[in-house]
């Protein structure tokens, strides 16, 4: 696998990233492997990918691109990298019934520019849409996918904004601030907890006028 060896000539280099960093760059190695095989197979294989790296050769003084006696830690590292892209989904099977066990990159796998769209994608995986209120899940979860963070947190707060005017009974007319001030303000807010200490009421309070201050005068439309 020259291309591999082309991105990462120092195995020490290789050795030291991690499994998603490892898996950025050897996206686009593959990339490059599977638009050379096209015409052939261009399914991907785990085997052939180590194989290049370690030829068989009879031939006195043969040489491999990286040292020998690594091996193990190599082919481990490739491997974890690996199966990284399949946990990812950036590598899938081809979906043809009988045909190649080899893998593709995903249409997700071939969007992608640089390794910056990769570990964006990786982050943005942290993420997951089922632990998201029903309310924020589809709007909220769409647009941080697309990494679109800012978007993604001024809609999440038009959704609590929205939640606290309904549960308030407050009238439309008042928005952000105003209206979070009033719904927990300390003594008589109508979703304030008298039970609790007027330090922890005072807390609530600034907490949502606070996060909702922040985005209130956010540039992007409700």
């Amino acid at each position: 696998m020259y291309e591999l060896v082309a991105a990462i000539p120092d195995a020490q280099v290789l050795l030291g990233l991690e499994p998603e960093e490892l898996g950025a760059k050897m996206l686009f190695v593959l990339r490059k492997r599977q638009e050379r095989t096209r015409q052939t197979h261009g399914a991907l294989h785990l085997s052939n990918i180590l194989s290049d790296l370690w030829p068989e050769s009879y031939l006195p003084n043969q040489t491999t691109a990286y040292p020998r006696e690594l091996k193990s830690e190599i082919d481990l590292a490739i491997s974890e990298a690996w199966s990284w892209l399949t946990a990812q989904g950036l590598l899938v099977s081809q979906g043809i019934p009988g045909g190649s066990t080899g893998l593709v990159l995903s249409r997700t796998a071939a969007r992608f520019e640089d390794e910056k769209d990769v570990a964006n994608f990786a982050v943005a995986r942290l993420l997951q849409k089922d632990v998201l209120h029903p309310r924020l899940a589809d709007k909220v979860w769409s647009a941080f996918m697309r990494n679109e963070y800012e978007v993604a947190a001024f809609q999440a707060m038009k959704a609590v904004e929205v939640s606290v005017r309904e549960a308030s009974g407050l009238p439309a007319s008042l928005l952000g601030v105003p209206l979070m001030r009033k719904a927990f303000h300390p003594d008589n807010g109508q979703l304030t907890d008298l039970a609790a200490e007027a330090g922890e009421r005072d807390a609530r309070a600034s907490l949502f006028v606070g996060a909702i201050g922040c985005l209130q005068k956010s540039p992007f439309p409700s």
